[in-house]
């Protein structure tokens, strides 16, 4: 089984660079033939008349140069670690993708735990106590975070949490008055332990909550639904009614047997919820002025900041292929009769 896993792993990992080219290379042409112009990000307004000015700006930046050689410049500068430089940042794209990525990490994180602890939990209530308050309580609860727009959700959770009661923090990573730890991971909650600074890291935890919650509370219900319904189908097989004839209380009953087998089909939602939330978190940071990487797709694609936007669609791609082998190998730790293609 250990020579099959890692055949497995390996196959998987030679395949990888082929798959990251072809995001790379589909990521290169959409925003090549977008009608945007991306001078717009480099000269002014005033210097666009001017024929010196321009042809300069293109020659400094090789938007004078044909679609493939700018291609084949891109993928070797990629294959060196250089994603380019930013047109609004002027800094390294690789720079600024390894300054915000930490944030945004940290949120979906967070996100996904809260997210998938709830609902695996609202499933299993609702399956065993199918039918009754509960079941119709946790089914409703999952359903208004899946179905309500995120931007609504996190406005009117800040609105009531921040400037009603008062019991949460506003938006940011931290207070707008405390100084940040030196970075070591990125992580403000790490990094404030790794300082020894205790209050500071409470109050990065603080902040973290509420768009955690927000942005995990969207999949709980994805979670819970699939949960519910994989519970209901196993609770009623021979095996259950073995194991409760057999004296097992139910508790063990519905953890480790009934929950176990349910687990296969929801580390599946759950993987690719967290590769989702990578690359689609950008209303949450928006709206709590978090500085990830949503935020900076956002500003990327204002500008029509080229560069940029290329660099984030090849992170999160990149991303996305990682989450996915690992939720593959976790079927294998959560069920070992999955057979590895």
């Amino acid at each position: 089984k250990d020579k099959i896993m890692t055949r497995y792993i390996l196959r998987r990992l030679l395949a990888m660079p082929f798959l990251v080219l072809g995001v790379v290379t589909l990521a290169f042409l959409l925003t090549s033939v977008t009608k945007g112009d991306p001078l717009t990000a480099i000269v002014s307004d005033r210097q666009m008349n001017n024929p010196e000015v321009v042809a300069a700006a293109k020659a400094k930046w090789g938007l004078d140069r044909s679609l493939p050689e700018r291609y084949i410049i891109y993928v070797g500068n990629l294959l060196q670690g250089d994603m380019g430089t930013s047109f609004i940042t002027r800094r390294p794209v690789a720079q600024d993708v390894m300054y915000r990525l930490p944030a945004t990490m940290e949120l979906v994180i967070a996100a996904m735990i809260i997210g998938s602890v709830m609902g695996v939990s609202l499933g299993v209530l609702a399956a065993y106590f199918r039918n009754t308050v509960i079941d119709h309580a946790a089914r409703v609860f999952a359903l208004f975070g899946s179905s309500i727009p995120v931007f609504w959700m996190g406005l009117a959770l800040l609105y009531l949490f921040s400037v009603h009661w008062g019991v949460l923090p506003g938006p940011g990573r931290i207070d707008a008055r405390a100084t940040l730890p030196p970075s070591v991971t990125g992580f403000l909650t790490i990094d404030t332990l790794l300082a020894g600074d205790v209050p500071l890291f409470f109050n990065a935890l603080w902040h973290l909550i509420l768009p955690a919650f927000v942005l995990g509370w969207t999949v709980a219900g994805t979670i819970s639904r699939l949960v519910r319904a994989n519970m209901l189908e196993i609770l009623s097989r021979e095996f259950i009614m073995t194991a409760r004839a057999k004296g097992a209380g139910e508790l063990r009953v519905v953890t480790r047997h009934a929950l176990r087998n349910t687990m296969v089909p929801t580390l599946t939602v759950i993987g690719y919820s967290f590769a989702y939330l990578l690359t689609g978190a950008v209303l949450t940071e928006t709206i709590f002025s978090w500085p990830g990487m949503g935020s900076y797709a956002v500003d990327a694609a204002r500008g029509l900041d080229f560069p940029a936007i290329i660099g984030v669609t090849i992170v999160g791609g990149v991303i996305f292929l990682v989450t996915n082998l690992l939720t593959d190998i976790a079927y294998v730790v959560a069920n070992p009769r999955v057979r590895l293609g």
